[in-house]
């Protein structure tokens, strides 16, 4: 068998789709499983239509999402005299030909076809003209076979059949001189080598077109497969009215990338009843036998729990790492820039329990960044009391007898302080904490001076008695 060799090929006409990460996703699974090759390829010879800001969105997205290709990214447009080339082959061998038909009379003949009831395909009219050296605007069509079926043997779907007799003459080049999609994918299939194409089942129409241009060429027939579309809550195709469809507005988001990976793999291939993969694991048991035929429904709130799920359990110096950007984003350079990566990693253990995204965890940690702390009015009001003071004070005294903090003699001076006062845990752990950390919710209190310090804790225990003698 030849080495496989698979392709993602998107045209560069808005943002990356999650439906495209998701079938460039089955593509790179196969190709690392079979030691193969994976070739990213920038269909462009839309010229109306593309853009290089789309074409850098592509990149940036499958950079984000971890999907290195092995070849390219090539682009249509750098191509242009290899697909002319071929379609003249196909002009000499007599499997092509000149079509001098203006597009008001082939819209007229579609509409008179239909209102017949007829098929609405080019009539062939001029099929048989052996024009040789047409006047005017002149596009190439393809002569396609008119006579029994194409088969398809789908990766996923089975096997196919299509009535040659519905296949309409397409046109491999227009007017213009530039190739169409089906012509210009068969070129670069062909010459790029590629044994498997896996693409959306909006395409599968396209298959029965495109492998007569394979066999007119000469060039081996690929295997296809084509994925079931995603599809919102409500069944139609998913759309920004469910929510956010492009890869990188989950990263904007607060979503880890590897948690992306493996929700866009289970939406339409599963393992048994495994939810949670590792990339080792998912190239290990990947196989087109267990995706799904009928189409996936994007379910948001199982993408955020299976998000709060890698929070936890990747490495925190990882999920510290992507947090960067977004601390950044909201104002905290500064803060960020003066802490180290290691203490940022230690700030994402005491708060990974609590956030479900990033943008999450951007606010649970902002208290801890800094030396001064921003309270909540309504809990400094309620916690940082006069009547609290002397305690805080009390508590502050015995902290700063202690040369470094040790959450066994911290936690002893506070119990011990709470016992001397006659009062319940409770009572001081708030005030405490809005003292700390400016809100009335928290990880552990000692938790949360490990991660400030010795020196943080006191400074911001010495501005909060400040504060309770203000109130």
């Amino acid at each position: 068998m030849s080495q496989v060799r698979v392709r993602f090929a998107p045209s560069p006409t808005g943002f990356l789709h999650i439906g495209g990460v998701r079938t460039a996703l089955f593509n790179w699974l196969f190709a690392r499983q079979q030691k193969g090759v994976f070739i990213l390829r920038i269909e462009d010879t839309d010229q109306s239509r593309s853009t290089d800001e789309s074409i850098e969105a592509i990149i940036e997205g499958m950079k984000w999402v971890g999907l290195d290709w092995d070849e390219g990214p090539f682009r249509q447009t750098e191509r242009m005299e290899l697909y002319r080339s071929h379609a003249m082959k196909l002009l000499e061998r007599g499997q092509a030909y000149w079509c001098v038909c203006k597009a008001e009379e082939l819209e007229a003949r579609r509409k008179e076809a239909e209102a017949k009831g007829l098929s609405p395909k080019y009539d062939g009219r001029c099929r048989d003209r052996n024009l040789t050296n047409p006047t005017g605007d002149a596009a190439l069509r393809f002569k396609a076979p008119q006579e029994g079926e194409t088969i398809v043997d789908d990766l996923i779907k089975g096997r196919i059949l299509f009535d040659n007799q519905v296949q309409d003459d397409l046109i491999i080049l227009r007017s213009n001189g530039y190739p169409t999609y089906n012509f210009s994918v068969v070129i670069d299939d062909a010459l790029m080598n590629i044994t498997h194409v896996v693409r959306g089942d909006d395409h599968l129409t396209n298959t029965p077109r495109q492998i007569p241009i394979f066999q007119a060429l000469g060039f081996p027939v690929p295997h296809f497969g084509h994925l079931p579309m995603i599809l919102g809550s409500d069944k139609a195709r998913l759309s920004k009215r469910h929510g956010a469809t492009s890869i990188m507005a989950y990263k904007d988001m607060g979503y880890l990338p590897d948690a992306m990976v493996n929700y866009l793999v289970r939406l339409g291939w599963s393992h048994g009843d495994q939810e949670l993969f590792s990339r080792q694991e998912l190239i290990e048991k990947f196989s087109w036998k267990n995706v799904q035929t009928s189409a996936a429904v994007f379910n948001p709130d199982k993408l955020l729990w299976l998000n709060a799920e890698y929070i936890k359990t990747s490495p925190p110096s990882e999920v510290a790492q992507a947090l960067v950007p977004l601390l950044n984003g909201a104002g905290l350079q500064e803060e960020v820039q003066a802490v180290s990566p290691d203490w940022l990693a230690q700030s994402v253990v005491l708060v990974k329990e609590r956030a479900k995204t990033l943008v999450e965890m951007v606010d649970w940690v902002r208290p801890y960044l800094g030396q001064a702390v921003t309270y909540d009015e309504e809990a400094a009001k309620k916690f940082l009391t006069p009547a609290i003071e002397p305690v805080l004070g009390k508590l502050l005294a015995r902290f700063a007898d202690f040369p470094a903090f040790s959450k066994q003699q911290w936690e002893g001076a506070f119990k011990q302080v709470v016992e001397e006062e006659g009062m319940k845990m409770g009572q001081v752990a708030q005030p405490v904490r809005v003292a700390l950390t400016g809100r009335t919710a928290s990880p552990g209190l000692f938790e949360v001076m490990e991660v400030l310090g010795r020196d943080r804790t006191l400074l911001r225990l010495r501005r909060g008695i400040e504060r309770a003698s203000r109130s």
